[in-house]
């Protein structure tokens, strides 16, 4: 083999060791920062086939209901205790902060934080789930006076619109 065609492998073999190595670098660095979703259920009796649950100290999302009469503030800090449940067990979420506006009992969330205890989260955030009927205040308010017409309804003459298609249909 010719000299230069040698430094030339020895450079394209460099080259591609240095990315894959970089390329495994990245993926354990984001490998530690995925948090994945369960609900109650799955935090406590494990998920998929070989029910596999998360281990305390792990970083999870957890997603449920407030169970009503759950949550518990303490007066004189921002924290807040409240139980989560999907359809089966509850699991316990601790919180430091201020809520979201449309926290309550009975209303869909989904807390992120450390698994502390195996059914107990220590949130870092909690975001309030609504459905899509909710309309924000302002927005309500603005459309009170606001008369909604269906194109598809009889107009005052009592016949419904023709639907006109473009020539050449």
């Amino acid at each position: 083999m010719i000299p230069r065609r040698k430094k030339r492998l020895a450079w394209v073999l460099a080259l591609i060791i240095g990315v894959a190595a970089a390329l495994s670098l990245i993926l354990f660095a984001l490998s530690k920062n995925i948090d994945l979703f369960y609900t109650p259920t799955e935090v406590l009796e494990g998920k998929g086939k070989d029910l596999t649950k998360p281990s305390v100290g792990q970083r999870i999302r957890v997603g449920g209901m407030v169970v009503e009469g759950s949550v518990s503030r303490d007066p004189k800090t921002l924290e807040v205790s409240f139980r989560v449940t999907d359809t089966g067990p509850e699991m316990t979420v601790l919180y430091q902060g201020i809520l979201p506006d449309l926290f309550r009992e009975g209303q869909g969330i989904v807390a992120q934080g450390t698994l502390i205890e195996p059914s107990v989260l220590k949130a870092t955030e909690v975001l309030a789930k609504h459905d899509e009927e909710y309309m924000p205040p302002e927005l309500a308010e603005a459309m009170k006076g606001i008369k909604h017409v269906n194109p598809n309804a009889p107009d005052y003459t009592g016949e419904k619109p023709e639907s006109k298609k473009p020539e050449g249909y």
